[in-house]
């Protein structure tokens, strides 16, 4: 009897409560990953820009951006690299900062309108800074005045940077 009292007390008291079971969760799927973006830098349509016109752009922060003469001369260089004579690049954002690696071969010049610019040319297997101030303009290489030790040799225009 004992033992009928027991199991009728262990069925109330069983009774009163509630047991939850959860279901595992699903196990994530590669699918699931999304992908990593990696930002190189890299100048859009160089390739083609290559082809077309001629000059290498390597890699930017997208604040200058080769651009149509007819329509911005915020950069000019002059260059014996093509029919114009000349390359021309937009200052894009707040015009503080803008960097752009380059390759324009037999450059002379390098002309700014409303942004500083420090540009580095190589000639000769030697790397030079010029900086160009804002609305001013700037011999290099056979461009550079004989006041300044000119003319140089051939100079190739591998760097631009936007300083104010």
């Amino acid at each position: 009897m004992a033992l009928a009292g027991f199991i009728g007390t262990a069925s109330v008291i069983a009774g009163g409560y509630t047991f939850a079971v959860a279901a595992p969760a699903p196990a994530p799927t590669d699918e699931a990953a999304p992908p990593t973006a990696v930002e190189t830098f890299s100048y859009p349509n160089a390739d083609k820009i290559l082809k077309e016109k001629g000059i290498v752009l390597r890699k930017g922060d997208g604040h200058i951006l080769l651009a149509d003469c007819k329509t911005s001369t915020d950069i000019v260089v002059g260059t014996r690299q093509n029919a114009e004579g000349r390359y021309c690049f937009k200052v894009t954002g707040n015009g503080k900062s803008g960097y752009l690696a380059l390759e324009i071969p037999e450059t002379f010049n390098i002309k700014t309108a409303d942004y500083a610019v420090r540009a580095k040319v190589t000639a000769e297997g030697t790397t030079d800074t010029v900086d160009v101030p804002k609305n001013g303009f700037k011999g290099v290489g056979e461009g550079k005045p004989a006041t300044e030790g000119g003319p140089g040799a051939p100079t190739v225009l591998v760097e631009l940077r936007v300083t104010g």
